[in-house]
């Protein structure tokens, strides 16, 4: 099933802009209940005001608030990227560390952030167990587990380290434009004839064709006329 995804998805990358490993820390933080659209929305302009650790360390919490007012949860989450801020300046120079281990004490960051920013400001492998990443999974009975943790435990198990992030990136991708929570386009997936939950949404092609989402519309749509499995 990887294996196809991987030719469903050929490109695949994390779909939140980001240029340092900081600005990714601070993007994921953000995406926590919001779009990724609405988080790239946002960040041009928080970006260009806050550079640094010690920018979100010192920062103004009401101007902050303002800033990141349209993700969402805004108090919560100005408080998450201040204490990320001095958290930075105190223990790593201002720096974004590069290990699970040290990535998980800082605000804001569990193990979901800390795998994104490994696996796509880092070069490390990582699974990022999100929403649609559990559903998918578990729809796929890959697993029956829904503890976050133990999601990634199980997958990491399946699938070999070095695909981990690409993986991550391709079953997001395929449960933002395919495979929907309340109405899976099952007629127009790559993976119908491996899935244990096919039917579960129309089966018609084009029926499903019409639930389709993304860039990748066409192609999806020809692999599954052509019957990629």
């Amino acid at each position: 099933m990887n294996r196809t995804l991987a030719v469903a998805f050929p490109e695949v990358w994390c779909e939140l802009d980001f240029r340092t490993p900081l600005e990714l820390a601070v993007a994921t933080i953000l995406s926590a209940q919001c779009t990724d659209k609405r988080v790239n929305e946002v960040t041009p302009a928080l970006f260009a005001r806050y550079q640094s650790a010690r920018d979100y360390a010192e920062a103004s919490r009401t101007e902050l608030e303002e800033f990141i007012r349209p993700t969402g949860f805004y108090r919560n989450k100005a408080t998450s990227l201040m204490g990320l801020g001095q958290a930075l300046v105190e223990k790593f120079d201002g720096d974004v560390p590069h290990t699970l281990d040290e990535l998980v004490t800082l605000p804001g960051v569990g193990r979901k952030t800390a795998n994104v920013i490994l696996g796509n400001a880092f070069g490390v492998p990582g699974l990022t167990v999100d929403t649609h990443f559990g559903r998918l999974v578990r729809r796929w009975a890959w697993t029956a587990e829904t503890d976050p943790v133990k999601v990634e435990s199980a997958v990491a198990d399946l699938i070999e380290k070095k695909e981990w992030t690409l993986l991550s990136h391709r079953v997001i991708f395929h449960g933002r434009r395919v495979c929907h929570a309340r109405k899976p386009a099952c007629g127009a997936c790559v993976l119908a004839r491996d899935c244990p939950s096919y039917g579960e949404g129309p089966t018609s092609l084009e029926e499903a064709a019409a639930l389709v989402r993304g860039p990748e519309t066409e192609h999806l749509l020809a692999l599954a006329r052509k019957g990629v499995s």
